[in-house]
C-alpha cells in the first residue's frame, strides 16, 4: 500500500506529468525520496510560491473509492503495469482498471477507432474487423466513444475488449453506452489514467488516446474527418513506433477525408484482418516483446545533482513560448542530456515549463501576457 500511496500522491501533486514522474523515480529511485525532493527542485526552477504535493488523505480516498468500486491501480515500473504502454515515451505513471487485468498484458493487442458520426457502413465494417481479430488472437482496444469505438468494443466483446477513458472508472461517458461499459468490466476490461470520480473534458481526449495506440501493436483508423480525435490517435502511434492501419472510403464523405488522406502519407490500407496480421507479422511481434520493460532504462542516467546558474540561463535562453525539440536543445547547449533533464524537471516542477507531444517543450505564457491595459 505504501508504494501504492506515495505513487498516487506524486502523480496527483501539481505540474508532475508522465514524463516528470518517470524522471523523477529515475533520479530518485522511488516516490518518496522523490516527494521529499520536489520543493527544492521547484524553487531551483525558479518557483515563489510553495508547491503543492497531493496529500496522503486524498490518495487514500482514492484508492478506497476505487478498491470499493472493484478495481485496482497499476504504478509504472511494477510488474502488473501493461509492457506494450510501459515502452511509450510518456507511459501514465498509475492506471486505474476496472475488470481483467491479465488482459493488459497481452502484446497481441490492435486499436480500432473512428468518427462518432459513423456511417452504417462504417460500423459494420469495424465490428467485422474486430470480430475477426478476435478470432485471430488479437485483443482490440478502443475509446468506448460513439460510432466506429461502440462498434469495435461490440464485435470483440466476446474474445477481448480494452475501453480506455478520458474521465475517471468512477462515471461513464457517453452515458447511452452504459450496459456496455458495464459488460466490458465484466468480460473484458476498463482503464483511465484520471482521477477516480473525474469527469471527462478536452484536455483528457487526447491523452486517452496516446493510450489507446500505446496499448497496441497497431491503430486502425475506420472513419476520421480531417481535423479529429481519430487522427490524433494515429499520430501518437507513429511517435510510439507502431503500425497505423487506414480503411480507404469515399472521397464523396467528409468523414473519409481523414483515412484517405493517411493513406497518401503511408499508412497501411486496411480492407480486412489479413491486412493487419501481413503488416505486423511475427518479426514485429518479437520485437516488441524483446524490447518490453516495465523500467526506466530509456532515460537519460540522473547522474547529476545540480546545475549551475549560468548553465541553467542558458537553457532558458534557447526556450520560448514555441515548442522545440529536447535534442536540438541538447545540440545547441552541449551539454549532457543528463543536466538538460534536470533543468527542464525544475522548471516543469516550478510551473514554468510547458511539455508537448514529439519530444518538445516549451516555456508557460504568463498570465500577465494576456492582461489588456
Amino acid at each position: 500500500m505504501s508504494t501504492l500511496l506515495d505513487a498516487l500522491r506524486l502523480s496527483r501533486s501539481e505540474n508532475v506529468g508522465p514524463v516528470t514522474f518517470a524522471a523523477l523515480i529515475k533520479r530518485f529511485g522511488n516516490a518518496r525520496a522523490a516527494l521529499q525532493a520536489i520543493p527544492e527542485l521547484s524553487i531551483a526552477g525558479g518557483r515563489k510560491k510553495p508547491f503543492t504535493l497531493a496529500t496522503q488523505s486524498e490518495a487514500e480516498t482514492e484508492i478506497l473509492a476505487v478498491e470499493k468500486a472493484g478495481g485496482k491501480m497499476l504504478v509504472l515500473g511494477t510488474p502488473e503495469y501493461p509492457p506494450m504502454l510501459a515502452q511509450i515515451y510518456d507511459p501514465p505513471p498509475i492506471i486505474t482498471v476496472l475488470g481483467n487485468i491479465a488482459m493488459l498484458q497481452k502484446k497481441q493487442m490492435i486499436a480500432i477507432v473512428g468518427a462518432r458520426n459513423a456511417s452504417a457502413n462504417g460500423c459494420q465494417f469495424a465490428r467485422k474487423l474486430a470480430q475477426d481479430a478476435g478470432a485471430k488472437g488479437f485483443t482490440v482496444a478502443s475509446g468506448l466513444a460513439r460510432g466506429i469505438d461502440t462498434a469495435a468494443h461490440v464485435g470483440s466483446l466476446a474474445t477481448g475488449t480494452v475501453a480506455v477513458m478520458a474521465c475517471g472508472i468512477g462515471q461513464i461517458y457517453p452515458p447511452e453506452n452504459k450496459a456496455l461499459h458495464n459488460e466490458i468490466a465484466a468480460r473484458g476490461c476498463v482503464i483511465s489514467e484520471q482521477l477516480f470520480n473525474a469527469l471527462p473534458h478536452s484536455r483528457a481526449f487526447p491523452g486517452r488516446n496516446r493510450i489507446i495506440s500505446g496499448l497496441s501493436q497497431g491503430t486502425v483508423i475506420v472513419e476520421a474527418a480531417l481535423k479529429s480525435g481519430s487522427l490524433i490517435t494515429a499520430k501518437y502511434a507513429l511517435e510510439q513506433n507502431r503500425e497505423v492501419f487506414a480503411v480507404p472510403g469515399s472521397p464523396m464523405d467528409p468523414r473519409c477525408k481523414g483515412t484517405n488522406q493517411l493513406l497518401k502519407e503511408g499508412a497501411h490500407l486496411c480492407e480486412g484482418i489479413e491486412d493487419i496480421i501481413d503488416n505486423l507479422g511475427r518479426g514485429h511481434q518479437l520485437q516488441l516483446h524483446e524490447a518490453g520493460g516495465n523500467d526506466f532504462a530509456h532515460l537519460p542516467n540522473a547522474s547529476a545533482k545540480t546545475v549551475d546558474d549560468a548553465t541553467r540561463k542558458a537553457i532558458i535562453s534557447k526556450l520560448g513560448f514555441s515548442p522545440v525539440q529536447v535534442d536540438e536543445l541538447l545540440l545547441q547547449c552541449n551539454i549532457s542530456l543528463d543536466m538538460l533533464s534536470l533543468v527542464l524537471l525544475e522548471l516543469e516542477l516550478a510551473g514554468r515549463l510547458q511539455r508537448h507531444p514529439g519530444h518538445k517543450v516549451s516555456l508557460v505564457m504568463p498570465l500577465r501576457s494576456f492582461e489588456t491595459a
